[in-house]
């Protein structure tokens, strides 16, 4: 098998764990491929740090990487992991211009693009996402939304790949990434055994059971923000929709409308997801029954809500708890 080149593209301020991870995912990769297939001595993965300019960079904890190589140096190579930009995806590498023409060239060649958590937003902004799915974390979800609409984000997702351009969810799908590159450029079987060796949960599909709701505040729209006070402090006791629209002083037949083009969902949607999120503290939180927290947070039938759960994190009320009552309580 030929040896797989792979760059690791990093720029001042990125997210150190992304590259060390694959670095050392790769390396013991390598030595497992060794094992699997005795007589090969060569490495098969040759994972490479790289710069746009060669020089090095202060990544994220002070940590200074120096590149082996600048984006000229590199003649060949099978895949590109772009780095994610913490906390601020506003602020783009300022090399972007240079680094989109690169990667578009390597695309091009058949080079295979990836990116970790918010490198989606640098994939995006060089043009790479155009008219394809993708995924990103599910913290910057809704700001990814409105920033590239030709998009088509699929946040619950972990991991994405459309037309040879793979992106994945928050900070630690960098796992999932690897054993994902793993098993693209060399066997299911040594991806199996790296997945084993290293605790990935190779199966985990989903961000959503991870994902926190997170509303949008900054709209400037005080009559439907006064509309989402009322949502989260009076939840459980909310009947209607129509009734939160005559409190805010807007009419029903307008309120929906207006709501959801300042928070992006519609009211009912935006009830069900503070219900969600209520729930699911309960479940991470107390040992209450199923029926007891249905009750609670503005339900009557418990089958109804195990679907409406279900819906929006991907995984039952009892599987949920399991996860995380479990490892905070134990």
């Amino acid at each position: 098998m030929n040896q797989v080149n792979i760059s690791l593209w990093v720029t001042e301020g990125c997210l150190s764990s992304a590259v060390l991870t694959l670095l050392d995912t790769f390396t013991i990769a390598n030595h497992w491929y060794s094992y699997l297939n005795k007589q090969s001595r060569t490495p098969l993965f040759n994972a490479r740090i790289v710069s746009t300019s060669g020089r090095p960079v202060t990544v994220s904890g002070h940590v200074r990487l120096t590149p082996e190589l600048a984006l000229e140096d590199i003649e060949q190579t099978d895949c590109v992991v772009v780095s994610p930009m913490l906390p601020h995806v506003d602020a783009m590498p300022r090399d972007l211009d240079q680094l989109a023409d690169w990667l578009k060239k390597r695309k091009t060649e058949g080079t295979v693009i990836a990116s970790v958590c918010t490198g989606t937003f640098i994939l995006a902004q060089a043009g790479l996402l155009e008219g394809k799915k993708a995924t990103t974390n599910w913290h910057f979800a809704h700001f990814f939304k409105r920033r590239y609409p030709d998009v088509t984000l699929l946040p619950e997702d972990i991991l994405v790949e459309d037309d040879g351009v793979i992106t994945t969810g928050a900070a630690t799908a960098v796992n999932n990434l690897a054993i994902h590159l793993i098993r693209r450029f060399s066997s299911r079987e040594l991806a199996s055994v790296c997945a084993k060796a290293l605790l990935i949960d190779a199966s985990r599909l989903t961000q959503s059971p991870y994902s926190m709701s997170t509303p949008f505040y900054g709209h400037g729209d005080a009559q439907v923000l006064k509309a989402q006070e009322l949502i989260e402090n009076d939840y459980a006791r909310i009947t209607g929709i129509d009734d939160i629209a005559r409190d805010v002083g807007i009419s029903p037949r307008h309120f929906k409308r207006r709501f959801k083009k300042a928070t992006g969902d519609l009211p009912i949607k935006y009830l069900q997801k503070v219900r969600i999120e209520a729930a699911k503290e309960q479940l991470e939180t107390t040992a209450g029954s199923l029926e007891e927290i249905t009750l609670a947070v503005g339900y009557k039938d418990v089958s109804s809500f195990c679907r409406l759960f279900k819906q929006h994190t991907r995984t039952s009320p009892k599987n949920y708890r399991e996860k995380f009552y479990y490892r905070l309580h134990a």
